[in-house]
């Protein structure tokens, strides 16, 4: 009876550890390669020593019987020093390595019998050539990302920098059917219209650009380790602290008087506009080489005029005056006051807020040379006043012949709340494991500035 209920437990285990090992996203890096010696035999139990010089985290293996060895798990970025050693032979280094997020390096080494004083060897990698990548990919470092010019601070225009994209849309697809994440945590659009990553329905970026430390676009991975798309896999990962104390602050602003007024000599009709944007980023260490953190706020507040047109009538002119009268709003709004005590709003100049606050909180610990541990918490808080939807239910404008109240139209709110652990082990030469559990909340809702009145036009 106890080895039927096993035979039966066993299998349902397995794939269950399947199921959820295939649905994980690329959060780090590795490197790999073969030792051998001047006559080219591989050397088994040879040494690799991989340090991350910001944080002085250190990453250990031996070769297995063949040589080789593979170095997964490591944090991306750099600078890393690898060190080769072996009984009886001179030890290798080779400097001033970074990593990719998504990629594994290759690092071969020959090292020679240490029986005579031998030059400096330098060893060196070809980018171009990677046998560790699994299909089409795009890799956006760091250094790339603070050079790409951006109005937005979308990450969308930095997506662009893939061959095959279109702001969102990768290879033609219709961007709902990408896959984001950020440090691992499936990051998509529940709602399945607008912007593909939450958030887009209020017009916000989920995380600030300035938290973000690499991005890899995969469009046709051969890895069962990312699915769940048929446009693009787009892998975020975040900045993390090292043993140094950085930070950054930043503020942007424009209004109406930074958008042009004329069209071919012809003056066109400026709406009012205000935004900011603002924000921090800092890191270091807790402990130092051990214990670390990364912290990003990030606000923005906009405004901008709800409708383009006037009301027609007496004194009214210029191309944006629309065929509804003046007198007929007042009348309506005056009637809708009396009778029933509601109170439609103004028709023209009023504003529209779009605002949105969102930060980010990063720890790693290295708990040993084994075993690193991070964790990661995101939140977001934003909303967009819009409009009455212009085209349901007929014409609702504001145009040039339909015009709506300023209570006609409704706030989209977007709030998230993201965290997520991840748990990265090697155990001895042949084996590694990388653990994630996190939780995502996401509440999309509207709240209609007539309420509880029906919308007017």
């Amino acid at each position: 009876m106890k080895n039927n209920i096993l035979s039966v437990l066993l299998p349902a285990l397995f794939a269950i550890f399947l199921a959820g090992s295939i649905n994980a996203q690329i959060t780090t890096s590795a490197i790999s390669g073969v030792v051998v010696d001047v006559n080219d035999e591989p050397l088994p139990a040879a040494n690799i020593i991989a340090t991350h010089l910001p944080t002085g985290t250190v990453y250990g293996i031996s070769t297995r019987a063949d040589g080789r060895y593979t170095l997964p798990n490591l944090r991306i970025g750099g600078p890393y020093e690898i060190i080769v050693t072996f009984i009886g032979f001179e030890s290798q280094s080779v400097t001033d390595v970074f990593l990719t997020l998504g990629k594994t390096s290759e690092f071969n080494f020959v090292l020679a019998e240490d029986v005579q004083a031998l030059g400096e060897v330098v060893v060196t990698s070809n980018a171009d050539i990677n046998p560790g990548r699994t299909g089409a990919a795009t890799s956006i470092e760091n250094a790339t990302l603070t050079k790409i010019p951006t109005i937005s601070r979308s990450a969308g225009d930095i997506y662009k920098l893939s061959p095959s994209a279109d702001g969102n849309s990768f290879a033609g697809r219709n961007d709902q059917y990408n896959n984001f994440s950020l440090d691992g945590s499936i990051f998509n659009n529940p709602f399945g219209l607008d912007a593909a990553t939450p958030g887009g329905q209020s017009n916000a970026q989920p995380i600030s650009l300035d938290a973000i430390d690499q991005i890899t676009v995969s469009l046709a991975p051969y890895d069962v380790t990312q699915s769940g798309f048929t446009g693009a896999s787009v892998n975020a990962v975040t900045k993390s602290g090292t043993n140094n104390f950085t930070g950054t602050v930043f503020s942007y602003y424009r209004n109406q008087d930074l958008t042009g007024s004329e069209v071919s000599g012809n003056s066109i009709f400026v709406p009012d506009l205000t935004q900011l944007q603002t924000g921090f980023s800092v890191g270091g260490p807790i402990i130092e080489n051990k214990l670390f953190f990364f912290l990003n706020f990030e606000a923005e507040r906009r405004e901008d005029l709800g409708s383009n047109f006037v009301a027609g009538g007496q004194g009214a002119s210029g191309s944006n005056v629309s065929r509804v009268l003046a007198s007929d709003l007042e009348t309506v709004s005056s009637l809708l006051a009396s009778e029933f005590g509601y109170q439609t709003g103004p028709y023209e100049g009023f504003l529209r807020n779009t605002d949105s606050n969102k930060g980010l909180l990063k720890l790693d610990w290295n708990v040993n040379r084994d075993h690193t541990v991070t964790a990661t918490f995101n939140f977001l808080d934003a909303y967009r006043d819009l409009n009455a939807n212009p085209d349901a239910i007929g014409r609702r404008g504001p145009d040039a012949v339909t015009l709506q109240f300023a209570n006609s139209g409704y706030r989209i709110n977007n709030d998230i709340y993201s965290a997520i652990v991840e748990v990265k082990s090697i155990f001895g030469n042949k084996y590694s494991n990388k653990f994630q559990a996190g939780y995502t909340f996401f509440d999309d809702s509207r709240d209609p500035f007539s309420d509880p009145f029906p919308v007017l036009n």
